[in-house]
């Protein structure tokens, strides 16, 4: 028996005529991740790094994901090597991983997603989900076909060695998390700020003349309209937590009187 896996969210990217639009699944809920994977979403991401997720619950995610066509990634919650070979051995083929901030980063975050002699990714294929079990043939030696790694910039570190992150082996785009970022530039709160803005559009051109695919998250839809237009190949514009609580506060107001 052989069994053949999705493409990954870099061969998506490579070809798509137009950005990729993704949700965020917070909730750590296997049926909000169904609902979401079945919205007609490009991709949909389960959050390890703010979401209450363990492996268990991403599993289960993943499974739930599984008979929807759109990508699955996952965001783990930070670059630690074990964590990232548990969570591809989960079966996840498309990561995000937080809080890049230099080249050296970048590389130790890659190795940990290939197997050697290109990384130091444990070898377990065969008793685990990645792989289906053994029933995808020759995984061990075309793993990275079945991997693509986003790391994300945050800090404006980061957007200094953009470029550099961007160019590493193994790295096969960026994310540009704008809410840290505004932090770390002492704009907490401000994402639209125009100092933030330029930040995330530098990162955008650097990233672009690496030849990797940039993407940012923005739930403003004039703001994400925006930063497409300026060259985002993948965005997220929603979370299924906000949905949730923007849609209940709009029923309460609906129908209790003020």
């Amino acid at each position: 028996m052989s069994l053949r896996l999705n493409p990954t969210f870099r061969d998506r990217l490579a070809g798509a005529g137009r950005p990729l639009i993704g949700g965020w699944v917070c909730s750590g809920s296997a049926v909000a991740a169904e609902i979401m994977a079945g919205a007609g979403l490009d991709w949909v991401l389960v959050d390890m790094e703010h979401g209450p997720n363990t492996l268990s619950s991403t599993l289960a995610q993943l499974q739930a994901m599984a008979a929807y066509p759109v990508t699955a990634v996952v965001r783990t919650p930070s670059g630690d090597p074990v964590t990232i070979k548990q969570v591809l051995d989960l079966g996840a083929e498309n990561l995000i991983v937080p809080m890049v901030s230099t080249a050296e980063e970048a590389a130790r975050v890659a190795a940990a997603a290939q197997y050697p002699s290109a990384g130091v990714r444990g070898v377990g294929s065969a008793l685990a989900r990645s792989a289906r079990w053994g029933r995808v043939d020759g995984y061990l030696t075309s793993a990275a076909d079945h991997v693509s790694l986003i790391v994300q910039i945050e800090t404006g570190e980061a957007v200094e060695n953009a470029g550099a992150i961007a160019a590493t082996p193994g790295v096969d785009g960026v994310l540009v998390g704008p809410s840290d970022l505004a932090a770390s530039l002492g704009l907490l709160g401000q994402q639209a700020h125009a100092d933030v803005v330029a930040a995330v559009k530098k990162v955008f051109a650097d990233v672009a003349a690496a030849g990797k695919f940039v993407g940012v998250n923005a739930f403003d839809p004039a703001v994400a309209r925006d930063y497409m237009a300026d060259g985002a190949h993948f965005a997220l514009v929603g979370a299924d937590v906000t949905l949730l609580a923007r849609a209940s506060e709009k029923l309460a107001a609906d129908f209790i009187p003020s």
